[in-house]
């Protein structure tokens, strides 16, 4: 059930099927609609929208992808906007009929553009609060990995992010005295950090240091042993693989394994690995995810990343936005990723 929001181009999505919001006459438009058409074949894309329309506004319907990289386009017909209560009930109407539509046909991915908020003339911060509303609400009881492309942002202007902003600038002040780097726009993979490629979840082929095989060894001066009586629990988790700490962590807090990788927009099948492989080595972005889903303190957060050799870096950009919501506490990862989606940040989460 894993949601991401995008800047890409919808059209080169790889996605099941990606989401065209046309008109009721299923006629090529223009803007995304028309950009839609052309990257699929225009001729091929009319032929077969044939005999579909007209369709009411918030309903959907399915045809081939043809050329683009998704297989299916979904279209549905965005309400034009003039203010009224019942536009936004037909808005999230598009978003469910194109997900129950998507669901019966057994596609496990699609791509969402922001239905009505281009010449139909819906602002872009109700819009992106509807769709946010009704994709979130369907995933709630569904298995889909959904993604909204949103390629105008509308301004935060909320006291969170302004706290976030401040957090972030205070940081970046201490650069001179400490010789901490916070750059203004991150790169989109940064190695070691919270920017790993959300689509991948296998761990580095390569560590430039190779460690030789077999357990490591506790330093002695760090944890040392009782000359006699039983092993401390503390010495005995410095030898604890991440799958058994997580494991152990879900059963201290009483958590079930659907209710920590649904809240860390996880796949299912991602999760599964990480409980059946006792040396699976998750991407530091996916241990952000699930420490903000089981609402770790920062200290448990450093000490299950420290389980997979990664740290909570003081002068990420990304590192710092989980930090800033984590102490906050109670973070909740859609949250977390909007805010990381709006200071061009990859989000938590994986989908396989």
């Amino acid at each position: 059930m894993p949601f991401f929001i995008s800047r890409d181009d919808i059209t080169t999505l790889k996605t099941d099927a990606i989401v065209n919001a046309g008109n009721r006459e299923l006629r090529m438009g223009g803007g995304v609609c028309g950009a839609i058409f052309k990257a699929a074949g225009a001729e091929e894309m009319e032929r077969a929208l044939q005999g579909l329309g007209p369709i009411s506004i918030g309903d959907a319907v399915a045809t081939p992808g043809f050329a683009l990289p998704a297989r299916y386009v979904i279209h549905t017909a965005g309400p034009i906007y003039h203010g009224r209560k019942e536009e936004r009930d037909l808005l999230a109407s598009c978003y469910r009929n194109s997900l129950l539509l998507a669901e019966k046909m057994h596609l496990s991915s699609v791509a969402f553009p922001l239905i009505s908020s281009g010449i139909y003339g819906y602002p872009v911060e109700e819009a992106e609060q509807v769709a946010l509303d009704a994709i979130l609400s369907f995933l709630e009881t569904h298995d889909m990995t959904v993604y909204l492309i949103i390629l105008k942002e509308r301004a935060r202007k909320t006291m969170v992010y302004s706290r976030l902003s401040y957090f972030l600038q205070s940081h970046e002040d201490m650069e001179p005295a400490f010789g901490i780097s916070i750059p203004s726009k991150a790169p989109a993979v940064e190695r070691d950090s919270l920017c790993f490629d959300v689509l991948a979840d296998e761990a580095p082929a390569q560590r430039t240091r190779r460690r030789k095989k077999g357990p490591r060894k506790a330093p002695v001066h760090d944890l040392p042993l009782p000359a006699s009586g039983p092993i401390p629990d503390e010495f005995l988790r410095t030898e604890e693989s991440f799958s058994h700490a997580l494991l152990r962590m879900i059963d201290e807090k009483g958590l079930t394994d659907p209710e920590v990788y649904k809240g860390a927009n996880l796949d299912r099948r991602l999760f599964s690995k990480i409980r059946s492989n006792e040396n699976y080595k998750p991407r530091k972005n996916t241990i952000l995810a699930l420490a903000v889903s089981m609402d770790l303190s920062v200290e448990e957060t450093e000490n299950l990343l420290k389980k997979a050799g990664y740290t909570l870096s003081r002068s990420l950009t990304g590192d710092l936005i989980v930090l800033f919501y984590l102490q906050r506490g109670k973070p909740d990862i859609y949250e977390i990723n909007e805010a990381l989606f709006h200071f061009h940040q990859p989000q938590l989460g994986s989908a396989l």
